[in-house]
């Protein structure tokens, strides 16, 4: 007799137990000391490995570790701590910008406020959810690439952009499970979902959430 594909309400509560199981409490992948260098981390991060980022802002908090002294800074002083994260032209400029904007208008410190973090220099919807989420333990879901995909794969959200995905997935997920749970599936995605290594058939949690999936799920790009 063949398994049956569990329903939605039966894979949430599955995924929410093994991610649990496997990751009970996980670490903030990136490297930071306080809301301001998370905030530039994860700037980085953009189109960028985290591990890639955490072996260049050492020399970046060097330079300068707080945005009195960042906004101090040249942008061309920036940009060739930051080159090997990519788009050093323009994060170079937005850290920097922000790092001004900081000083003058919120007395040096990060806002506690998504709207106000997403009115800052090359700080998207996504990098504003994480800070509020990883700095300030405020209910949020960033959607990451791994996110959007897995989303997919798990049958919890159609992938047509990532403000769906997020939208659906906190439908889904009870709000006090999210901040460890984007986290919970962001390693998972790594180490077992990955985009090449997994077809919606192969890993664990998929398998287990649809056993009768014979083909490879082709899912929508971010």
């Amino acid at each position: 007799m063949h398994k049956k594909n569990l329903l939605k309400h039966e894979r949430v509560a599955f995924i929410l137990e093994e991610l649990q199981r496997r990751y009970p409490s996980p670490p903030i992948p990136l490297d930071h000391k306080d809301p301001f260098t998370l905030l530039v981390a994860v700037l980085l991060s953009a189109q960028c490995t985290d591990a890639r980022v955490n072996t260049v802002t050492p020399e970046l908090w060097q330079l300068a570790d707080n945005c009195f002294d960042m906004a101090k800074q040249t942008q061309a002083a920036i940009q060739k701590i930051i080159r090997p994260c990519g788009l050093s032209p323009q994060k170079s400029k937005a850290i920097k910008n922000l790092s001004q904007i900081l000083v003058e208008q919120h007395h040096g410190e990060i806002p506690q406020d998504i709207d106000a973090l997403e009115q800052l220099p090359g700080v998207g919807h996504k990098t504003a959810s994480v800070v509020m989420a990883q700095a300030f333990g405020e209910a949020t879901f960033p959607v990451d690439t791994h996110i959007h995909r897995l989303a997919q794969r798990w049958g919890l959200s159609s992938g047509k952009n990532v403000k769906q995905t997020e939208k659906d997935l906190k439908r889904l997920f009870p709000k006090e499970s999210w901040n460890a749970l984007h986290l919970q599936i962001i390693y998972y995605a790594r180490e077992h979902c990955s985009a090449r290594g997994c077809d919606g058939t192969v890993c664990y949690i998929c398998s287990r959430c649809y056993p009768r999936r014979k083909k490879a799920l082709t899912t929508q790009s971010a």
